[in-house]
């Protein structure tokens, strides 16, 4: 059996690598992380990981991406995998659409850009303690 995975998505590559390190920094490898550029490579990965009976835990997702914005992205996934927490990771989310992604993705947490590490990695993991 893989381990669990963690999930992020942005559109900034720079902001995909700080992730990258700050998790490995703050999980020592107990998560598999991935990371998707888009809403659409997310859904990609969530398939392949579903078929590979992966389980995502958490998925940190901004916004404002091209293509679909991170409230539609988290909404989507949570009608199918309701059991993932999400996380918002923006600096430009409109009120509308936070109060929309806690009504209809029963979105754990909003972290503001820039972000500070420690407030991002005690989100995952008081999300990751509600499972």
């Amino acid at each position: 059996m893989s381990k669990p995975a963690i999930l992020c998505v942005d559109d900034e590559v720079a902001v995909l690598e700080s992730l990258e390190i700050e998790l490995q920094q703050a999980f020592h490898g107990k998560y598999l992380c991935e990371f998707a550029e888009s809403a659409a490579e997310a859904l990609e990965i969530i398939e392949e990981f579903c078929e590979d009976e992966v389980d995502i835990l958490v998925i940190v997702s901004d916004w404002l991406m091209p293509g679909m914005k991170g409230d539609e992205l988290l909404i989507v996934i949570h009608k199918k995998y309701p059991q993932i927490v999400t996380v918002m990771l923006t600096g430009q989310a409109d009120k509308e659409a936070i109060k929309r992604t806690k009504m209809h993705a029963n979105l754990h947490a909003f972290i503001q850009k820039p972000w500070q590490n420690k407030e991002l990695i005690e989100a995952i993991k008081s999300g990751l303690a509600k499972l």
